[in-house]
């Protein structure tokens, strides 16, 4: 596995936190999109997120991306399955929330264009407070095959859900 691109995405992302970072709001860690084959329409976006106060995460956007929402991935019965979450993810102050294959995560799907190994992922996440009160962070992500760590790819997935095309209703 190759690090420089990984190191050079953790530098990118730790600038990009920009005016959140300021003050503090939320931590990104261990970010990454995974890269796409040919004709694959869809991909996750996985990361762990640290708020010093509590907020939530309810969205997220990328020019990559004609749909952008944050997910979930559970079993019912023996079926993985997939949704929305809705009204947002809640990131309980000071206590890291994981963004991950199998289990919560950034869904990108109508990609305008294939997500390259090695490329960087634009992606602006959207936050409020417990105020009401709204942010963006805006990250570069790296696109890689695998997790940071090495972790394989997840168990097929049903998209029945959220109505994905080709999957059973």
């Amino acid at each position: 596995m190759k690090f420089k691109p990984l190191v050079t995405a953790l530098a990118v992302a730790a600038l990009s936190l920009g005016a959140l970072a300021a003050d503090d709001v939320v931590k990104v860690h261990n970010a990454w999109a995974r890269a796409t084959v040919k004709g694959q329409m869809a991909t996750g976006a996985f990361m762990t997120l640290t708020a010093q106060n509590g907020t939530r995460l309810i969205g997220a956007v990328s020019p990559i991306a004609g749909i952008s929402e944050v997910h979930e991935m559970k079993m019912d019965g023996n079926v993985m399955k997939m949704a929305e979450v809705k009204g947002g993810l809640e990131l309980p102050a000071g206590k890291p929330v994981e963004l991950r294959p199998g289990g919560y995560h950034i869904m990108l799907m109508d990609l305008k264009q294939p997500l390259v190994k090695d490329s960087m992922v634009p992606v602006t996440l959207l936050f409020k407070d417990t105020k009401g009160v709204e942010s963006k962070l805006e990250l570069k992500l790296p696109a890689l095959m695998m997790s940071p760590g090495g972790m394989a790819k997840p168990a097929a997935m049903d998209h029945s859900m959220h109505g994905m095309p080709g999957t059973k209703p």
